[in-house]
């Protein structure tokens, strides 16, 4: 359900929290390997995170991707946000842009259902929860 975009975005956060528990910073190339996701697109993904404050990144030897605020403070909700936008919590399951109650196309009140789940799921989940559940070798192939 989620955009590639996204998935590659929670892993790697998952990836650099896990890091974080060792009070160490994590580079772009241990990151990938670990969350196995492609290098470069993998670091468009992270300097968006980086503007958007739900990490931060430090230049030179010692440097590296970080988390610096609570992982209990920051919801599922807030990474899709930052990664792909609002849209997938309040767009047509058809992708129809005149889709809504008033107008609805076949899937529109079953797909609501759905889509206030996600919200609701999302919400209510942290990166915390996420690092709690993951083990590295989830990402493996």
């Amino acid at each position: 359900m989620f955009s590639k975009t996204c998935e590659y975005g929670i892993r790697a956060l998952t990836v650099i929290a896990e890091a974080g528990k060792e009070n160490r910073k994590i580079g772009i190339k241990e990151l990938c390997k670990a969350a196995n996701t492609p290098e470069s697109f993998t670091a468009k993904i992270l300097q968006n995170l980086v503007k958007r404050d739900i990490i931060s990144s430090q230049k030179g030897p010692a440097g590296g991707f970080y988390i610096s605020r609570d992982l209990d403070k920051i919801t599922l909700y807030d990474i899709v946000d930052a990664i792909d936008g609002k849209a997938i919590f309040n767009k047509c399951g058809l992708g129809l842009t005149q889709c809504n109650a008033k107008k609805p196309c076949p899937l529109h009140f079953k797909f609501e259902v759905v889509r206030d789940e996600l919200n609701a799921m999302c919400k209510e989940n942290t990166l915390q929860d996420l690092v709690n559940g993951f083990h590295a070798e989830v990402y493996k192939r």
